[in-house]
Order: structure tokens, then sequence, then C-alpha cells
């Protein structure tokens, strides 16, 4: 935890966004596996923790913004509990280390909500994203379970993400210790992608050093030479030579702050001419929107500027032909880039995805776009100091998505389908960063994770 007058200024700062009624932010509980004791590995509520600290389960935080007062709801351990776990500290001990002074026994609970709905008080709280959270509220408030995501309050989601977006220095320098766990498991894939190699292999001596040096991985690893797969969650092939392996992988802190990180390696470490080719298009990308984040330009604008860069790029080599701000205006690049540039990251991967996409990275007047690739993308305002963001453009060759366009004669004023044939071993080709929006323009966090053509040629050798 951080100390406790983080969380007290958190509140205290929430308390001023929302003026009146109460918040209610439940803890995340264990989750069987297979049978009851056997329970998957607990991850706490991320907004949970951001306002109690508390990363243990069957908790429950109220805020009162009219009183002013805080409290925990939770049950202290029995006889049963200690001879399992050992002795633990009592609910009290634990919400004086968040600076809460009131706890209640669970059971309280209801009974608080029952009370505070009876005087017809608001009482806030955020879409739930877990079935055991939904049954709770569904209780609390006599509702049915599967509509309580459409009763959360809108004036918390928005007071939130406006606390949320901006990290403290606290929550950067986590972010940068994660980013250094990535360091390590990055640089072990590089110098283990070897003709013969499972990928198995390699995700599992990666996720073991993201376990070793902090809280595990910060979502499941993609690593795959199917690097045309974006999100390619299979790890069982064996390297070959000539295929580029996708390494997109992050770990979590034991605060759980996340990094998140993709690299992509020649098999046997040495590129060809068209890997190079294509990775020199990407990593310019990469580095030219990185360079282009500052305060006031919108991450669409800079994911505009990837586009062009990597439809440039493709023309060059004759893979597209004729304007090419008219080719990324149309959408046709989307054919090699069908997603956005990045996401924000913090306590979650993807930031404060659970309170809504579209109520982050959009409002009343930017909207999102329905055109193929660019309605990925989950975040279109203007950078403010204090965000963190991904950066991550890609070139994918995508059989099933090429033959579909070609056989639909799609954008032929743009695509040169005849000489896509020459590139298709390469699959795909993705290079990320994390970033950190500053007063005046940006840092690139945590230590440079290799990733010109001849840092990684020096890794793999």
């Amino acid at each position: 935890m951080f100390k406790s007058d983080v969380y007290v200024k958190r509140r205290d700062e929430l308390r001023k966004k929302m003026k009146t009624g109460l918040a209610l932010f439940i803890g995340n509980v264990e989750s069987p596996m297979n049978y009851p004791a056997n329970t998957y590995h607990f991850r706490q509520d991320s907004d949970f923790l951001y306002y109690f600290g508390l990363d243990l389960s069957g908790f429950a935080g109220l805020l009162d913004f009219d009183s002013g007062k805080d409290k925990i709801f939770g049950n202290d351990v029995d006889m049963d509990d200690i001879i399992w776990m050992g002795p633990q500290p009592t609910v009290k001990e634990l919400a004086l280390k968040c600076g809460v002074t009131s706890t209640s026994p669970m059971a309280k609970l209801t009974e608080t909500i029952n009370d505070a709905v009876s005087k017809k008080r608001k009482v806030h709280f955020l879409p739930p994203y877990r079935g055991e959270t939904k049954m709770t509220l569904g209780v609390l408030f006599k509702e049915n379970p599967c509509q309580m995501k459409t009763l959360a309050s809108s004036d918390l989601i928005r007071a939130v993400i406006s606390m949320r977006s901006i990290k403290e220095k606290v929550e950067i320098d986590e972010i940068e210790r994660a980013i250094e766990i990535a360091y390590e498991m990055h640089v072990t894939a590089m110098k283990m992608c070897k003709p013969g190699v499972r990928e198995q292999d390699i995700f599992g001596t990666i996720e073991g050093i993201a376990l070793a040096k902090g809280g595990g991985t910060s979502f499941p690893v993609i690593l795959s030479i199917n690097g045309q797969t974006l999100h390619n969650h299979a790890h069982g092939n064996r390297l070959k030579k000539g295929k580029m392996m996708v390494t997109d992988a992050g770990a979590e802190t034991n605060m759980h702050y996340s990094s998140d990180i993709t690299r992509t390696t020649p098999v046997g470490g040495k590129f060809s001419t068209i890997q190079k080719e294509i990775y020199e298009i990407v990593f310019k990308a990469n580095t030219e929107a990185i360079k282009a984040t500052r305060p006031g330009i919108s991450n669409r604008d800079v994911h505009f500027m990837a586009c062009k860069i990597i439809a440039s790029g493709l023309k060059e080599l004759g893979l597209m032909k004729g304007n090419m701000d008219e080719a990324v205006a149309a959408g046709a690049h989307a054919l090699f880039m069908p997603h956005g540039l990045g996401h924000m990251m913090g306590l979650d991967v993807h930031d404060m995805e659970a309170l809504g996409e579209n109520n982050i990275g959009y409002n009343s007047d930017v909207k999102r776009s329905d055109q193929f690739g660019l309605a990925f993308l989950r975040f279109a305002l203007p950078y403010k100091p204090g965000h963190v963001f991904t950066v991550e453009p890609g070139c994918y060759f995508i059989p099933e998505l090429i033959d579909l366009w070609k056989s639909e004669n799609k954008f032929r004023d743009f695509i040169n389908y005849k000489q896509i044939e020459k590139y298709m071993s390469i699959g795909g080709i993705r290079i990320e960063d994390n970033v950190l929006i500053t007063e005046k323009g940006h840092k690139l966090l945590g230590k440079p994770i290799p990733k010109t053509v001849k840092e990684i040629e020096s890794v793999c050798s």
C-alpha cells in the first residue's frame, strides 16, 4: 500500500467532485476454479484499490459525501481461518492503513444501504463487471442483478475517470517498476527466439519472471509467430526460420500497476530484407508518434499520423498506391493496421475500461467512428499532463481479411493486392511503448527496451 494520506487525499478529492450522497465501492471476492476451496489468483478491484488500497477479499468501502465520513465493511477472521492462514490483522487495523477509522462487519452493509435508501439518499456505485458483485448489488438494492450495470452512477463514473486519468508521482514510479520487469521479460524472449524452440517454453519463462519480480502478468501473454492474429494467446507452435515472433507482454507490480510492451523479433535473430522493410516502417510510426505526444494534441490525431506513416511506407514498397491522405481518410490502410494506436494504462492495463471505453476516450463533442479500424481506437481525446498511454502501431498480413477485401474489390485505387503475396510470411509486426504526458511534452517510461534492428540483432546474438 501507499501511505495512508494518499488514500485520504483521493477520497477528499472525490468528495469535492461529488458533493452529496454516498459512494459504495465493493471489493472483489475469491472466485473458485473448480471447487470452492480452489480459487483463481485473487485480484482486487482497481477502483477499490485506488480509494482504499486494501488488497484482500471480502471488503467494501463507503464514502458519505454529506458527513465527510468513510467506513470500511469487512469481517475479522475466526479461529478456523487462523488455522489455515495464520494470524491476520483486524479490520480496524487494516482500515487505519488507508486512513479510515470507522469499521463495521459486512452484515451491517445491508442495514446501512437500506437506511440510506429509505431516506431517499442517492447511493452511487460503479458498473459491476463480476457476477458476484452484481449479485451483491442486486441484494443490497433489491434489483435484478443483471440490471445493476445500467443503474450505475454516471456522476461517479465521470468523477473517478477524471481522477484516475491523471497519474500521481507514486503511481508513475510503480508503472516504471512494472516496465523494469517487462524489460527482463522481453529481453529474455528475444534471446530465446531461435528455430525449434516452442512458443510455450518462452511464454512460461517470461510469465515466471513476472511472477518472480512482481504480481504476475498484467494481462494474458500474447506470444506467437502468427502475429497477424492481434490477440493470439495460443502458444503451441515451434519457432521457424523466416517467421517473426510478436511478444506483447507486461507485468503488474505487487501494488498492481501495469506495464504493456510489445516487441517483434525475427526467429533466429537476424532480419531478412522483407522483414526489415516492414519492421522499419512500423518502427518509424512508433518513434514519430511518441515524439508527437504532448498536451493538447489528441490521440486520434497521433493515430492518424502513425497510420499515414505506415501507409506511405507501404506505398514505397508497392503495397499501396495513390494519395495516402485520401487512403487513410477512407480507411484503406486498415487492411494492414486494423486497430487503434494505443490506450490508457495504470492500475488496469486498459485503464478503467470497466467504466466504459466511450466514457474514457470520447465525449459529447468527440464521437466514436464506425469505420473499420478507426472504430477500435479506444481514446480519441486530447492528451493531458499525467496521462499514461501505450503507443503501439503495427502492420499485419491477415490472409482472411486480405482475401475478403480482394474478393470485394475493396480499395483497388489504394491497395496493390498482387504485391502483398511477397510479404505474407511476415504475419504481423507490432512495436509498443509506454508514454507519460508531461507539462511540456512527454516522457518514455522505464528503461528503454531494445527495439531498433541493430539492438534486437545484438541481443539475439
